[in-house]
């Protein structure tokens, strides 16, 4: 079966195919071919006496057989390009004012079959809550999903409690530092990221968030991945980890932006010998040596001391900051 086509000497290939993505005119299910001097470009359609006025004077039309792709399709073969994007269970989340969030929604539910919404968001993580402002691109209007990581479920509302797939191996390594009979006192548990595997492997764990309705998604989790041992508490954690002075073998503290303000409720957790794992976000001139500071003189003001374990950078966050974590042994 023939199927219309561009013909365009090769030299001028690139910058026609551009010019028919941006139509939304490619035949993306079929192969573009050379025909002697000439690239093959198949076409949804023939084009109009103006859409042909945006190519070089050397491209003409005509219809010929193709083939159909024999390899998946990929996000640069439809938009030219490779879109910054993450998958949170079937929602993609790109940034609302791309120039091309449209064309890139469309791509993704193309690419990724598996996923229904893609979501751009309007704001940064904002607010007490750590929420984001979402506008629905393509797909399903809705904001809510089941994520599965690592043999675990999360349902989340990303507009109401915030959730990242991007740390799932920083918190396998937390995982794997973890024993059975150890308790855990993660101060910010969102839906239950670092809670519902720590859980599976440790004796207990207490989870706070000040978000009601991550503390809401957490039970439901809870649930969801039939773990008994999780104490999931709404409130503030500088007042909660009152009632557990001196249980924590691991106190998870996963808040980069504002953790330091909660130092003195993590040291008063842990227990002698155990561990504080302190996330911040740092500039690439001290990624460090502040937050040091700011932990051991949480320490010294307990009357206690403090053995630095490991410091790593997890991730970038934005040009010359860096999200980080510091562990160390408070004794």
């Amino acid at each position: 079966m023939k199927h219309p086509c561009i013909l365009i000497p090769k030299n001028k290939g690139e910058p026609v195919r551009k010019v028919i993505l941006e139509l939304d005119l490619l035949d993306k299910g079929l192969k573009i071919v050379s025909v002697d001097a000439d690239l093959c470009l198949p076409l949804s359609r023939m084009l109009s006496s103006e859409e042909m006025a945006l190519l070089p004077e050397e491209a003409r039309q005509d219809d010929r057989e193709f083939e159909s792709h024999d390899k998946f399709l990929t996000l640069e073969d439809i938009l030219g390009f490779t879109p910054s994007y993450e998958v949170v269970g079937d929602i993609a989340l790109i940034e609302a004012d791309e120039a091309d969030a449209e064309k890139i929604g469309k791509a993704l539910l193309e690419i990724h079959r598996h996923v229904k919404t893609v979501l751009g968001a309007i704001s940064a993580v904002e607010g007490e809550f750590r929420t984001r402002r979402f506008k629905v691109i393509a797909g399903d209007g809705r904001t809510d999903t089941v994520h599965k990581d690592h043999g675990c479920k999360y349902h989340v509302d990303l507009s109401r409690a915030y959730f990242t797939p991007r740390l799932s191996t920083e918190r396998q390594r937390i995982v794997s530092q973890v024993g059975e009979n150890d308790v855990v006192v993660d101060m910010f548990a969102g839906v239950g990221p670092y809670s519902i595997p720590l859980a599976k492997k440790c004796k207990r764990v207490i989870a706070m968030d000040k978000n009601p309705d991550a503390i809401h998604f957490l039970k439901e989790n809870v649930i969801l991945n039939s773990v008994d041992n999780i104490e999931a508490i709404e409130g503030d954690a500088n007042e909660i980890v009152r009632n557990y002075e001196g249980m924590a073998d691991h106190v998870i503290m996963n808040l980069p932006h504002s953790a330091d303000a909660f130092l003195d409720a993590a040291v008063l957790a842990t227990a002698s010998g155990g561990v504080i794992h302190y996330y911040g976000m740092t500039h690439e001139d001290d990624l460090y040596d502040s937050s040091l500071k700011l932990i051991s003189n949480a320490a010294e003001k307990a009357g206690r001391t403090i053995e630095v374990l490991e410091c790593r950078t997890v991730r970038s966050y934005a040009p010359h900051q860096y999200n980080v974590c510091i562990e160390v042994r408070v004794s």
